[in-house]
Parts: C-alpha cells; structure tokens; sequence
C-alpha cells in the first residue's frame, strides 16, 4: 500500500508543478519542459501503481484510511482483487499513451497549445481514475468522480479553435455530470440510511429502498460506460481528442462506470433476495447497445468516429455478461454466475488493449495523413508498414479472430450464454438463445466492421495526395504502441493464465455465493481454463505455421525477380483510385438490411444533362439518437430556460423581493 500510495503522491505532485508551468507565459521552452515532466511522472507513477497493485499478493485486501477536517466522510483507500483488476488498465494504459502522446506532441507550436495545461489535466486524469477504483468512502468517491470527469473536458478541448471541438467538450460535459446526479442520489440515500459513508458500513435497508439504489447506480455508472441511449457523448468526444486522449478515455475511463456497477452491488445485499430482472434488464440493454454500437460503426468513414462506436458495442458485451452472471446467481447456478462474470472482466482487458493500440495507431495516421476520414486514405500498409501491422493486429483481436485475445473473451461469454440452457423456464431458455445469437451477429458485423477500416485505410490506391506522400515516422517513435499489441497476443496466447488470475476477482465479488463458487470452480472454471490452453496452443502452431511460410517464401524469392504491379486494377491497365470500394460503397449490402438502425443519409448532385457539371454523392450516418431525442430536448429545455429570462430584470430591489417571498414561503411551510 506504501509503494501504491507514494503513486498517488508522485501523481499529485506532477499535476501541480506541470499547473503551475501552464499558469506561467507559454514559450517553446516552458512546453517542452511540461513535454518531459508530464509524460515523465505519468510513466513512473504509472510504473509504481503496477507494482502497489501486485506487492502484497493478489488476493490480498489492503486499506489506509485518515482523517481530512471535514463534518463527514474521511480520505479511505483500498485495495482488494476488485481494485487491482481494474487498476491494470489504467497503469498499462496511462504509461503508453504518456509515452505516445509525449511524442506526439513535441513539435507544437506554443502559440496553440499551452503542453502545461494539458499534462496537468492527464495526471489529475490518471489520479482521479486511481482515486475512483480505490476510495473506501461515498464522498470520496463523488470528489474522485469529478476530478476524473472534469479532466477530460479540457483534455478533449485541446484543439479549441475548432467549433467541433468545442462542440463535443460540452457535450461530455453535460453527459458526465447527468449521470452524477443519479450516483449523488446513491450514495445521499445510503448516507440517509446508515449515518455514515465509509463503505463498509453501507447497505440497504429495504428491498424497495434497494431496486430504487440499483436503478439510481445502473443509470449513473451507465452512463460513463456509454450504455444506450446514454452514450452519445463517446463518437463526439473521442474524435475530437487527441489520440493518446481517446485511446485512454475509451481503454481505462469507461472501465470506471462498470467497476462502479460491480462495486455498487456490495451495497445492495445478497443478490438472491432481489428480483431477477436485474440481471435480466443488463442482458437487454447490453445486447441492444452492442448492436447498435457495432451496427454505427458500420456506417461511419471516420476512423477515430467508428472505433468510438466500437467501445459502445464492447462496453455492452461486458454488461450483457455481467447481466448473466447475475441471472446465474439469482438462479441459485454457480457456474453461469462464475463464466459471466469471468467473461465480463476478461472482456474489460482485452478490450483495453486492443482499443488502446487501436486509437494509438489512428493517432499515427493522423499525424502521418492529416486526416483519418477513410475516404482519402488507403494505400499506407506500403508507405508506413510497421503501423500497418500494428493495426492489423489490433483489428484482428476486436474481431475475435483466434489466437488473439479479443477471441478469448467472447469465446468465455458465449459459453456462459451456451450454459444458460440450464436455467429453469423455457422463457429463459428462449431468452439466452435469443442474446447468444445477437453476440453472434454482433461479433459477425464486427469483423465486417475492421475488414473495412484496415482496408480503407491501408490497402489499396492512396485516394488523397496526402495519403500518398505520408509523413512515416521512424519505427522507434512506435515503440509506445508495442506494449498494448504485445498484450493482445499474450491475451490471446496466455489466456488460460489470464483467465485464472480473473478468479480470485470472482470469488472477492460479494453477490457470488461463497457455498456454489467451490462448485463453480470444480466443474467449470478449471475445464474451461484447460479448453483455453488448448486454443492457445492451436494458436500459437498456426503463427509459427504463418511465420515460417513467410519466411519461405522470402528465402525461395530472395534471389529471384519479383514483378509488382499496381493493385486494385478492377480490369483496368490504367486504373485510378476513383474506381475502388468507398466505405460508403464497401458496407452498402448491409446499410440496405439495418438501414435504420445505422441511419444512413445521402446527399447527392448529379447534373443529367448532356454536358454535365461537377456531381457529388455524400454518404454519412448521423446518431439517430442524438437528433431525435438529446437534439430535440435541449433545443427545448433552453427555449424555457430563455423564457424565464424575464425574471433576471437585473434591478436589485426585484431580487431582494425574491428573497423576501422566499423567506416567508419557507416560513410558511415550517409552521405547517
């Protein structure tokens, strides 16, 4: 606890001096100064947290708790299996993408960016994250809560001369701070109940008191997991920040709202008191989010836009998991309980991994391009081949392709799924039939999905000059983008050992029956621990198999001459870039079935005459959710907010009569 807290310290310390260098004129020198620092203590904090997560054994509960002055509330931390699960991403990420954000930003021009600034708010970032998965206390947590929701408003803002920026910093905003009024109401009634916000001594009352608790937690904590339809401020965020931002934001910040889910259940008592739609109503609004997460990114030719869709759809697989775990549990059968919530957790990593190295390469090309709009890239596996691999490999493990790690996890859920044919009631049978075959179709679109941003982006004809004459950085500067891809094969290859060290997280979870988890692991978890090991070892002969034939092949064609030729010819001797697949044009079979759901629109101008002009076709695909119904109510709610205007007349003798009718309406109430 020592070493982890000193991390907090470290952390602490390098967001005020990085502050205070923002605070001062901003020079060339001054950013580059915050350049080195910021990423620096981010890495090494990071580095310490790691190893706080892992001294005193895995399975070991630590606490440190010690008073601040206030009425209430005290400044507790811990750390349990729980915690330590969840911390793993926020270390591993933070460090690569201080590393890659660092690198990224050490040509910037002070007259647009202030670096101290930005470091600042990473490390209060990285702290506030830390604070979240570790605080022992209801107020606490809320105080950790902003500083890790607060943050990214400025840290998305960093382009801020650009209105869509803008636009999407605020849009986070008020997301953020909706879902904190529902937690506010959590932790306020629990605090009404108890007397006290230490977690220890918080638990509900009444069954009544504890579905009102769950619904107030699931809506709060689903909103920071983007779960629809509160997830429209992630495709307006994650593009607009940077790519380090993002890739932390979407691999360790959306972990927090499930954490919080998981976390929120100690307080609610044993789960086989309470109703069995709970575990129901997170199996539908985890399947529907998946769908139309991936179904969005399907339409989309921004690459940064779709995989910020992508992280819809993976935060609703966990949560459909965790739905099934908690199905099983309510059902009194261990080994469905202990596989979803295995799948669910062993999702949550694999997901980080892969969707940080994801963000990390699209930041590379859009550092290398200029842009990420997939309708003037391609051609780049040539130009930048190290990026491309990286990319692919990414793509590989979130499609679940064996033997990567993105396989592993879904391979886990779907057994959890496959097992609740043994749950009473042929409506429940039907019903896990019916999420087993949306995560089919949900884990089909997704390879449909990233065969269309791989090839897009780095097959093919470039489409833009720019895609042409990239900017390739050197292989070394890549190196930060080594350690997510590093861990999407280690996931995949070593997925029987990660799914081992996810068990003692099993068994901590409070709503697992202490008296069925020894069942669970005795007829379950160790078959389906030997059934992995078994697929990694296929995996790992198929990429020496791969290997080696590709080093034959060199070593066959190394002294011979190879022609080349031009690729996507089409029939073509001269073919040109205008005759490739658009990714407009490459998904539209599947726009025609879920047309509505991806919510295609297009816009086109074609002159029909004989001597035509210059024609366009547009293809894009807005939210539907965003401009049917946020769009909608804001305009509303700010038409009222503009009515009620007339009440700020500006003359203090109306306010003071505010006050005084105030005063009395109070009074009144009082006697009554």
């Amino acid at each position: 606890m020592n070493i982890f807290l000193l991390a907090l310290l470290l952390l602490t310390a390098g967001a005020v001096v990085t502050g205070v260098i923002a605070l001062r004129p901003v020079t060339a020198a001054r950013n580059r100064t915050a350049n080195t620092l910021g990423p620096g203590v981010a890495v090494i904090a990071c580095l310490l947290g790691l190893i706080g997560v892992f001294s005193g054994g895995w399975t070991s509960i630590e606490s440190f708790q010690m008073p601040w002055g206030l009425p209430f509330g005290a400044l507790a931390f811990g750390l349990d299996p729980l915690s330590r699960l969840f911390l793993l991403p926020v270390f591993v990420l933070g460090l690569s993408c201080a590393l890659a954000g660092g690198i990224s930003l050490r040509h910037t021009d002070p007259d647009e960016h202030n670096l101290g600034a930005h470091w600042a708010f990473y490390l209060v970032l990285l702290l506030g994250m830390t604070c979240v998965m570790t605080a022992r206390d209801g107020l606490f947590f809320m105080l950790s809560w902003e500083l890790m929701s607060l943050s990214p408003f400025f840290l998305i803002d960093f382009n801020d001369r650009d209105r869509n920026v803008q636009d999407a910093s605020w849009v986070y905003l008020v997301a953020a701070h909706l879902g904190a009024v529902f937690l506010i109401a959590f932790f306020a009634m629990l605090w009404q109940q108890n007397g006290t916000t230490l977690f220890a001594a918080m638990t509900v009352e009444a069954p009544a008191h504890a579905t009102l608790l769950f619904l107030f937690a699931f809506i709060g904590f689903g909103a920071k997991a983007g779960l629809a339809p509160l997830h429209v401020w992630l495709p307006e965020a994650h593009p607009a920040a940077p790519s380090h931002v993002s890739a932390l934001l979407s691999g360790a910040m959306l972990n927090a709202g499930l954490y919080g889910i998981i976390r929120s259940l100690d307080f609610l008592g044993p789960m086989q008191d309470h109703p069995l739609w709970w575990g129901w109503l997170l199996i539908g609004v985890g399947i529907v989010t998946a769908l139309m997460g991936i179904l969005k990114a399907l339409g989309q030719s921004h690459l940064k836009r779709l995989l910020a869709y992508s992280s819809v759809e993976n935060m609703g697989l966990m949560v459909m998991a965790l739905g099934v775990g908690l199905v099983g549990v309510e059902n009194g059968i261990a080994w469905i309980g202990a596989l979803g919530f295995s799948g669910c957790l062993f999702h949550m990593l694999n997901h980080s991994a892969f969707k940080g190295l994801l963000f990390l390469c699209a930041g590379e090309v859009l550092h290398g391009v200029g842009t990420v709009d997939m309708t003037k890239l391609g051609g780049l596996q040539k130009r930048m081949p190290m990026l491309g691999m990286l990319f692919a490999l990414g793509a590989a493990s979130i499609a679940c392709l064996p033997p990567f790690n993105g396989f592993a996890g879904e391979f886990v859920i779907s057994l959890s799924l496959v097992k609740g044919l043994y749950l009473q009631g042929l409506e429940q049978k039907i019903a896990m039939l019916v999420a087993l075959a949306g995560l089919m179709l949900v884990s089909g679109v997704s390879a449909f999905v990233y065969l269309k941003a791989y090839g897009m982006t780095f097959l093919g004809q470039p489409r833009s000059q720019f895609a042409e004459h990239p900017h390739v950085p050197e292989n070394k500067l890549m190196l930060p983008l080594c350690l997510p891809a590093a861990l999407c094969v280690i996931g995949g290859l070593g997925a029987k050992f990660v799914f081992q060290m996810i068990q003692p997280t099993i068994a901590f979870i409070p709503v697992m029956p202490k008296n069925l988890l020894g069942i669970a692991q005795d007829v379950v978890i160790t078959g389906t621990s030997e059934l992995l090991g078994s697929i990694a070892l296929f995996g790992f002969f198929g990429i020496v198999l791969v290997v080696g034939a590709v080093y034959l092949r060199r070593l066959l064609l190394g002294k011979k001459e190879v022609k080349r030729g031009p690729t996507w010819g089409c029939g073509y001797q001269y073919g040109t870039p205008r005759i490739q697949y658009t990714p407009a044009s490459f998904v539209e079979p599947a726009a025609r079935i879920f047309g509505p759901v991806i919510g295609t629109e297009t816009k086109e101008r074609i002159d029909q005459s004989y001597f035509p002009h210059k024609s366009s076709f547009v293809v894009s695909a807005p939210d539907v959710v965003r401009g049917k119904f946020y769009t909608p109510l804001f305009e509303k709610i700010l038409e009222g907010c503009n009515r009620l205007k007339c009440f700020q007349s500006g003359v203090v003798n109306i306010y003071i009569l505010y006050i005084i009718v105030t005063l009395v309406a109070l009074l009144v109430w009082g006697v009554a």
